[in-house]
């Protein structure tokens, strides 16, 4: 068995975002609610990763914006950051993990829906850009920890008290 040196993973915290190359992979954990978004070029072996949060940049209460937070604006900075490394989108595939409902509510307020309400707006917007979703795990209310290889093209998901998953 083959360990990953750690220096080979680069870490995205929550509301960020970043880029790698092999033989890097890229991970980011804490994802409860939050959307953990990967934009990947197979010829190229290459990979982003964005941390969602929020579903909508009009959620924002501040005069500047963390473009990372949002699904709108983050799927699409993202694809900029990848773009400025060489790739076409033309060739761009996605997988995505998380969105799960972390709590149960008695109410049936849609702002209390952060979770499916952040792979709802993802997958919008990655439609929006023609990026195919090629594999998800998504939804559920266990929280996740994912880590891609852009050399193998897999997406590893470790869910709380369910496993790990490759898809």
């Amino acid at each position: 068995m083959i360990l990953t040196n750690t220096n080979d993973v680069v870490k995205v915290g929550i509301a960020q975002m970043d880029v790698v190359k092999v033989p890097r992979t890229i991970r980011t954990s804490g994802l409860g609610s939050c959307v953990g978004v990967v934009i990947y070029d197979e010829s190229k072996k290459i990979a982003g990763m964005v941390h969602v949060m929020l579903p909508d940049s009009g959620l924002n209460r501040t005069e500047s914006i963390n473009v990372a937070k949002f699904a709108d604006t983050g799927v699409n900075g993202l694809v900029d950051m990848l773009k400025r490394e060489g790739v076409q989108s033309f060739k761009l595939k996605a997988k995505i993990a998380g969105g799960a409902q972390m709590f149960q509510f008695t109410s049936d307020k849609d702002s209390m829906r952060i979770g499916p309400r952040n792979v709802e707006a993802v997958k919008a917007q990655l439609k929006k850009l023609n990026i195919p979703i090629v594999a998800e795990d998504t939804g559920g209310n266990s929280g996740r920890t994912i880590e891609f290889n852009p050399d193998t093209n897999k997406l590893n998901v470790r869910t709380v008290n369910q496993g790990v998953s490759d898809i």
